[in-house]
């Protein structure tokens, strides 16, 4: 903004660094992370808990950190809790 490059709307917009709130595409992006690893999705639904921050993390590499991490959270609970 300094240099003129614009407002912070344009600058998030032109560099890419939106963060992404679409239910819709985190949900795809949770499905397929959940389809990917069927083992893990075992193991946590056996009780291995703390496999919950490895869906998390590929979820967010399968988004380039651009996903809200309360929403992959909150679906990635449901998703797993509810099969």
């Amino acid at each position: 903004m300094w240099n003129g490059a614009g407002d912070a709307d344009t600058i998030i917009g032109t560099k890419g660094l939106k963060q992404v709130t679409d239910t819709a595409a985190i949900a795809a992006m949770i499905e397929e992370v959940l389809q990917g690893n069927p083992s893990q999705v075992s193991q946590y639904r056996q009780g291995k808990e703390q496999l919950l921050a490895f869906f998390v993390g590929q979820a967010m590499k399968k988004s380039k950190g651009k996903a809200n991490p309360q929403q992959i959270n909150a679906i990635l609970k449901q998703k797993l809790e509810n099969p």
